[in-house]
């Protein structure tokens, strides 16, 4: 019985240290992680704020468009698409008068 308390005296000698080492370790580990998340939540909340300010200024627009102009928005919106299609259209006619 006095050999293996002589045995375990010796072990939990060198394991204690391990533990404390390994737990250290741990912490770190969560801690690194809890600021990776941190830093890109913070990021996300910058992508969706400039994403919101964007829609907002759009919304701006758009009630301008209704309200200062009345309601003729169909022929305004027609009015802001790409117009080289209509160029091309425009150009196909020439061609074929």
């Amino acid at each position: 019985m006095e050999d293996l308390f002589a045995l375990l005296i010796p072990i939990l000698a060198v394991s204690i240290p391990i533990v404390a080492i390994w737990t250290r370790h741990k912490q770190r580990l969560a801690q690194i992680q809890l600021e990776a998340q941190a830093q890109l939540g913070s990021e996300r909340t910058a992508q969706y704020a400039n994403i919101v300010r964007d829609l907002e200024e759009r919304v701006r627009v758009l009630e301008r468009i209704v309200t200062d102009r009345g309601y003729d928005v169909a022929s305004q919106l027609e009015a802001l698409r790409d117009p080289a299609p209509a160029m091309g259209q425009d150009r196909k006619k020439a061609e074929i008068q």
